[in-house]
């Protein structure tokens, strides 16, 4: 496991408070990037259907997806990954750089607000 996984890099923005408003505020200030997909995913799985039971599911993506885009180096090391897994032609090596995204991807859901 890459050592981009184990912290974020010094001086990387504290996680914000665990709830969507938080979230979606700190996305828009911080990742701006990441905003219409948030959006996007709000309005088709929550807001229109007046369902909050994928909640969890909705809050748990995107906390993974602000945790990376949060942290300049393990954001360009998790597109470094994805971008090499896609042009391998060794099907092991494909893996694994998969198996190293989705351990990244679960450890960031992991972080606290604050951390």
């Amino acid at each position: 496991m890459s050592a981009h996984a184990a912290e974020p890099t010094p001086g990387v923005l504290p996680m914000p408070e665990r709830n969507p408003k938080s979230l979606r505020a700190v996305i828009a200030q911080h990742a701006p990037q990441l905003l219409p997909d948030f959006d996007e995913h709000w309005k088709r799985a929550i807001a229109d259907t007046f369902d909050i039971a994928p909640l969890p599911a909705f809050r748990a993506r995107w906390w993974g997806e602000y945790a990376i885009a949060r942290d300049p180096e393990l954001d360009t090391h998790m597109a470094d990954v994805h971008h090499r897994a896609a042009e391998s032609t060794d099907l092991a090596e494909a893996e694994a750089l998969l198996v190293e995204a989705s351990q990244i991807r679960h450890r960031v859901r992991e972080t606290e607000p604050g951390e």
